[in-house]
């Protein structure tokens, strides 16, 4: 039976995507992304069923109305202490302005004394604070103390009137609330003023839910603006890891295009060293030979070509008539080998008989 209750309250709650702001919504302070309800659903079932129990805050149904009743009791309890101490502060300022203006008044004299023996009465009575004893201060007790209070006359004539003279202090206060609150009523009568002053309560009720509206709706800013930085970072995560990825796939297609290009690069700066290399030597060639001396060069050149050209047609000449010899084979051989020895014998005798005759001349 309970399983079929929970299963109604989230079909009341609605399902798939409206399920999931609602429960977003129902746990402002709950660190939980919609993917983290995509991905758990019984989890999400859970935190739907837990909202028809706990309030945004966390708190249990019961515990949140103990808290309401708790936080009422204490607004009054302030506002009775409010109440009291604005007219205590009021009688104060009361008295500090006698002293200002300093013109005799029994009035203010028998408030004065009266506010500073009952407040040191209070201060020796420690019924009003604790229920246990309390040792009194230089002897004293409340009964010494409120005997040094003024005359019964005097406190009488103060009490009939203290209620004017406070209801006049007030409303000067009240009237400068109503001209601090809107500094244009100002300039207006007292009448107005005071017409204005019984609708203040109303208005500053109404500043106080709209700043609390605010609020909020600034928190509600706040919270939002904090799951979609959170999407935002989880996003910009998954684009670093693509990006890295696609680097990772196409470096090396891209740094053989690159090692391409800076090969080519480098050819065709080498290509251009070299050429400037042979402009240069050009260029010192031109400044080094003068045109006689080129004229000169090729002269030369033009006879050392001729004579390689004799020489050529010469060796020609020879090795056709090297080749004929070659013909007769081995007898050739011996021929040439007999050749050459004679020709040694015949230089040998040749040089013995130069040297015989300058001998023989000496």
């Amino acid at each position: 039976m309970f399983v079929g209750i929970e299963t109604t309250n989230i079909l009341v709650l609605g399902s798939g995507d409206n399920l999931h702001q609602q429960v977003l919504a129902s746990f402002p302070l709950c660190d939980v992304t919609e993917e983290d309800l995509t991905q758990n659903p019984q989890f999400c079932k859970l935190l739907a069923t837990l909202t028809q129990h706990v309030d945004r805050s966390g708190l249990t149904v019961p515990l949140k109305a103990d808290l309401d009743r708790a936080e009422q009791k204490l607004q009054s309890q302030k506002r009775q202490w409010l109440r009291f101490e604005s007219l205590h502060r009021g009688l104060q300022e009361m008295i500090q302005e006698f002293y200002v203006r300093k013109h005799n008044s029994t009035f203010y004299e028998t408030m004065e004394r009266c506010l500073r023996v009952t407040r040191c009465a209070k201060q020796l009575d420690p019924s009003s604070i604790t229920s246990q004893d309390q040792p009194s201060v230089l002897g004293l007790t409340p009964q010494q103390v409120l005997q040094l209070l003024p005359s019964e006359k005097n406190v009488q004539r103060m009490k009939q009137a203290l209620p004017r003279q406070l209801e006049r202090r007030l409303k000067e206060k009240c009237l400068s609330l109503v001209s601090y609150y809107q500094p244009e009523w100002e300039n207006e009568s007292e009448g107005l003023k005071t017409n204005k002053l019984s609708h203040l309560s109303t208005l500053l009720d109404k500043d106080k839910k709209r700043t609390e509206l605010l609020k909020e709706t600034c928190r509600e800013n706040t919270v939002l603006l904090q799951r979609q930085t959170q999407l935002y970072l989880s996003e910009l995560i998954k684009c670093v890891q693509l990006l890295q990825t696609l680097i990772l796939d196409h470096r090396l297609k891209i740094q053989t295009d690159l090692d391409r290009k800076k090969l080519d690069y480098f050819e065709g700066k080498c290509e251009l060293v070299l050429q400037k290399i042979k402009t240069e030597m050009v260029e010192i060639q031109l400044d080094t030979y003068s045109l006689d001396t080129i004229s000169a060069h090729r002269k030369i050149r033009e006879n050392l070509e001729s004579e390689l050209t004799a020489c050529k047609a010469e060796k020609q000449a020879l090795e056709m008539k090297l080749s004929s010899f070659e013909i007769l084979g081995k007898a050739f051989e011996a021929l040439a080998d007999e050749y050459c020895r004679l020709r040694q014998e015949i230089d040998m005798k040749n040089w013995a008989l130069k040297e015989l005759t300058k001998y023989n001349e000496k």
